[in-house]
Parts: C-alpha cells; sequence; structure tokens
C-alpha cells in the first residue's frame, strides 16, 4: 500500500515543486518593422525571444496599413525594433499610437531604431517634395549592405539585455556566436563578390544603394523617374537611349516591385532583369541572414557573367 501511495503522490510533488518554482521565462515579445530585423533579433535572442515581422518580402515597406491585427501586436511587444530613417514614416506613428503601448514609444527601451547606428547613404542636401519620396535622414535600405548588419550586433543585444537582465549573458553569447560567423561569412562574401566591382546597373528604385556600395558596383539609373513614382513609357524610353551610349549589366529590382518594367528595359536593352530576394524570405532561398546575402551574390553573379 505504501508502494502505491508513493507512485501516486511522486507526479503531484513534481508538479507542487514545479508551481512552487515560479512560471517558466516568457520569452521577450519583438514586433520587428522588417524581416530582416526579426531574424537578427532571432539571432541573437533564439528560444528568449518570440520575434515577428509587420511586413513581408513581399511588401512595400514604405507603404503599410495599421491593421488592427498589427495594432495588437504592437500593443503585446517589450520591444518593436525598425529601419527608422523615415522608411516607416507612414505607417508606424499610427501603429505605435493606436497600440497604446507606453513601452515601445519613441525615446523608451522597447523601441529601437536601427538606421540611426549605421553610415548612411545618400544623405540628401535639401529636402523638396516636388523631387519624390526623398528621405531627409538618408537611404533607409541599410540591410543591404551585410557589414551594417555586423555593425548592429552589439547594440541590439545590449538592447535585449536591458529589457531581460536576467537573460544578459546568454544574449551577449549569441551575440559573440554570431559576430564570429558572420565575419567569416563577409570574408568568403567579399571574395565571391570581387567580380562585380565596377559592374553597372540599373535599378526600379533607389533601394539597392547600400548593396551596390558594399560591391563596388555602379548606378546608372533608376526605372523611376523620381523615387516613388512609377516608371513610365517615355522615361524609360529615355533610359534605354542613355544605355545605348553608357551599357549596363543587368536591370535590378525586388519581389515586391512590378517586374514589367524591369523585364521592358532587360528585353530591349538585351540585358539581364535580375530579381533580388531584398530581405530575408524574398524567395524560397533567402531562408536566414546568411543565406539572403548567399542568394544575392549568386544571382548577381550569374547576371554579370551571362551579360558578357
Amino acid at each position: 500500500m505504501k508502494r502505491i501511495l508513493t507512485t501516486l503522490l511522486t507526479p503531484l510533488y513534481a508538479a507542487l515543486l514545479s508551481l512552487a518554482a515560479g512560471p517558466a521565462h516568457a520569452a521577450l515579445n519583438v514586433l520587428a518593422c522588417e524581416p530582416e530585423w526579426a531574424a537578427l533579433a532571432t539571432e541573437l535572442g533564439g528560444d528568449l525571444v518570440k520575434a515577428s515581422s509587420a511586413t513581408t518580402a513581399q511588401q512595400d515597406p514604405h507603404r503599410i496599413e495599421a491593421r488592427p491585427s498589427l495594432i495588437a501586436r504592437a500593443r503585446n511587444a517589450d520591444l518593436v525594433l525598425c529601419t527608422g530613417l523615415e522608411l516607416e514614416a507612414g505607417w508606424l506613428p499610427v501603429l505605435l499610437r493606436q497600440s497604446g503601448n507606453a513601452k515601445v514609444a519613441p525615446g523608451q527601451p522597447g523601441f529601437m531604431e536601427l538606421g540611426l547606428l549605421v553610415e548612411r547613404l545618400d544623405v540628401p542636401a535639401r529636402v523638396d517634395r516636388a523631387d519624390g519620396d526623398v528621405h531627409a535622414a538618408g537611404n533607409p535600405h541599410i540591410q543591404l549592405d551585410p557589414r551594417n548588419i555586423a555593425r548592429l550586433v552589439q547594440p541590439l543585444a545590449a538592447r535585449l539585455a536591458t529589457l531581460d537582465p536576467a537573460n544578459a549573458a546568454q544574449y551577449q553569447a549569441r551575440a559573440q556566436d554570431f559576430a564570429a560567423r558572420w565575419s567569416a561569412a563577409l570574408q568568403r562574401w567579399g571574395q565571391q563578390g570581387a567580380p562585380l566591382k565596377n559592374v553597372a546597373v540599373v535599378e526600379h528604385h533607389k533601394n539597392m544603394a547600400y548593396l551596390l556600395n558594399w560591391l563596388g558596383m555602379r548606378s546608372l539609373g533608376t526605372l523611376e523617374p523620381k523615387p516613388g513614382v512609377e516608371p513610365s513609357a517615355a522615361h524609360l524610353n529615355q533610359l534605354l537611349a542613355r544605355l545605348q551610349q553608357q551599357p549596363a549589366r543587368m536591370v535590378l529590382y525586388a519581389g515586391y516591385q512590378d517586374a514589367a518594367p524591369s523585364r521592358w528595359l532587360a528585353e530591349h536593352a538585351r540585358i539581364p532583369a535580375v530579381e533580388l530576394p531584398f530581405t530575408v524570405g524574398g524567395n524560397a532561398q533567402a531562408k536566414d541572414l546568411f543565406s539572403l546575402f548567399d542568394d544575392t551574390l549568386a544571382r548577381l553573379l550569374a547576371a554579370a557573367g551571362g551579360g558578357k
């Protein structure tokens, strides 16, 4: 009888001990504005964070609606992690205001703009809306230079530790591990991308600047006559005429952009049109930050080789 009672009471005793020990640590809830930052938060936080993105790779991050479901996610967030530099200016302020979550208000530890932490390109000397969607703080598409990712590792790890000090050592350890793997990848990508130096391209929108700057490639123009203004037939014909005098090797566009203008110019200029993943999840190959750049380089190198 004593053995039977012991058998029955052991699971109950274990359960009581579990309750006495307190609830399991809840993961930090990270709402990233773009997929690349959700991926970086996951790399540095692992199981300590629950990271999701407000946008997908198939959406233009400039133009997002602050839907009720997204507002609810912001309401429950411990950290809102965004590019900033006015990239989300059309929807993020509304999202934060309607969430009512004081923890993630600008200026609080629960809000972080990563674009402020890197060297910015294309900072205009003046801002005139007649020039299109010009960003006063500079080009916001910082994620396409992997050196920028390296610069953001320690600041983000420190912010996670501030929000979750009990696990600060784990965030730091994961940051060191990621930084070492990223440094090795940077060296490899630098060697692989060497043949792309001075290769001339045309962009759909001026969102490839950091990628081109990293690889030493040159942009001869954009399909958009002004930033945010859709390509017109007249502008495409002008661009085609210019390419007859100064040839490009390829036309670049992101998966969320209309492929038709790029394909039209590519066909008439007899150069490849290259769809780049642009961010994590941009295609089946770009599953994380490492494969994002692996796939981007593979596509650029294939187009450069085929366009000779």
